[in-house]
């Protein structure tokens, strides 16, 4: 199957986030099916390569739409997915792909612009919702007003709709966007990299508990560390943010030293600042449980790494985790923004290591039979399958190139 993946903001051969390690794990496995798979992002620098074969297989076509630099807001990139809908017409007038997937709203926008001149077959992936961000994160969550109307439309133009959980799928059909043409196909983990047996970091007297995120409120780093305090013998440290010689510049790590030090467990919490992928795993094996307690929770990459590396998981019941942790098998769910539910949770399976150690063993047989990325490139597949040969009814309206361009 010939494959076009449009990631107008996320280069899988650049970044860190999340979308851009989705993007090349599942174009990498797609390969390994035997499928032929080209990704289409916005050129970001000028000395950037505009066409680059990666090592998983796939081949990156950097699309020079709007000026050859990084354009912070989805409102600048916003002005050129006209120029960007414009070069895919031309690249997939000389060669059609099977099925066009759309990662995120622009990368839907720009795809559904030329699949409409083109008459091909469309899946989308949100990535995330404008009004569940909104919701979550308030003025952070943000971006252009045009945003919440063009997901709605470029909703109904697509052959099918790709939810990365249950949540996601309902805030879909909140939208009014038809049910019987969404499927829900999560994010995955490397089964081969997050295992059980490797090394692990020394750890001293206190049982570890590790968080992992990027340092932001909705992560909810705050709540665990108020919560510590009613664990003793236990000790949190927390990876993600800016590296760890910058972390005396970020205002979300100067919060939570405070939160800690206001907690009186100053003591027994260390940011760690950027963890390398490759040093994640040692860090997870060290770990006697990991906690996730976001506000909101798209994708739950580091609930599944934990599990695939043996360790059980205490998270919040939001988002992609409700799907992930199965409450009482391979960990515990609590309530978001309830440090004392959190403690009493923490606490139990801290004195409880026979109990960790039964969660820890499933979470591993979930991670590896439900998350891996053969698993999710095989569901994937079946979506592309399912995709009608053309894109759906309703297309985008005139009003809305408009506004693109």
């Amino acid at each position: 199957m010939k494959i076009a993946m449009v990631s107008v903001n996320a280069d899988p051969l650049e970044g860190t986030g999340s979308r851009n390690a989705y993007v090349a794990a599942l174009c990498s496995e797609l390969c390994r099916h035997g499928n032929e798979v080209v990704v289409y992002t916005r050129q970001n620098g000028p000395r950037q390569r505009r066409t680059v074969r990666a090592e998983g297989g796939y081949r990156v076509v950097r699309v020079l739409a709007g000026p050859a630099g990084h354009l912070p807001n989805d409102e600048d990139v916003l002005g050129h997915i006209s120029e960007f809908a414009r070069f895919l017409v031309g690249e997939w007038g000389r060669e059609i792909p099977d099925v066009v997937h759309a990662h995120r709203w622009l990368s839907g926008l720009a795809s559904a612009l030329a699949v409409r001149r083109l008459g091909l077959s469309m899946v989308q992936t949100f990535h995330g919702l404008d009004a569940v961000e909104r919701r979550h994160q308030g003025r952070a969550g943000a971006t252009t007003p045009e945003r919440l109307r063009l997901e709605r439309v470029i909703g109904k133009s697509v052959s099918r709709i790709v939810a990365c959980s249950t949540d996601e799928l309902f805030e879909l059909a909140r939208l009014g966007l038809p049910r019987a043409r969404m499927s829900v196909v999560p994010f995955g983990v490397d089964v081969d990299r997050f295992t059980t047996h490797g090394p692990a970091e020394s750890t001293g007297e206190l049982r570890r508990i590790v968080g992992v995120g990027k340092l932001v409120p909705r992560n909810g780093f705050a709540t665990t560390i108020s919560a510590l305090a009613a664990v003793p013998g236990a000790e949190l440290v927390i990876a993600g943010g800016p590296e760890q010689e910058r972390l005396a510049d970020d205002p979300e790590a100067r919060r939570l030293r405070e939160t800690a030090r206001r907690a009186g467990v100053a003591d027994r919490v260390r940011l760690l600042g950027r963890v390398s992928h490759d040093h994640m795993p040692a860090l997870l094996r060290s770990a006697g449980l990991v906690a996730c307690t976001p506000w909101y929770e798209l994708s739950g990459v580091a609930a599944l790494e934990a599990m695939a590396c043996g360790v059980p998981v205490v998270a919040t019941a939001v988002g992609a985790l409700n799907d992930i942790v199965v409450d009482g098998v391979t960990g515990e769910l609590v309530p978001p923004e309830r440090s004392g539910a959190l403690a009493a949770t923490l606490r139990r399976l801290v004195d409880d290591p026979a109990l960790s150690e039964a969660y820890g063993t499933a979470a591993t047989d979930r991670a590896r039979s439900r998350y891996s990325w053969d698993r999710i490139a095989t569901d994937m597949v079946r979506v592309y399958e399912k995709a009608a040969p053309g894109p759906g009814r309703e297309l985008i309206s005139q009003s809305g190139d408009d506004r693109s361009g």
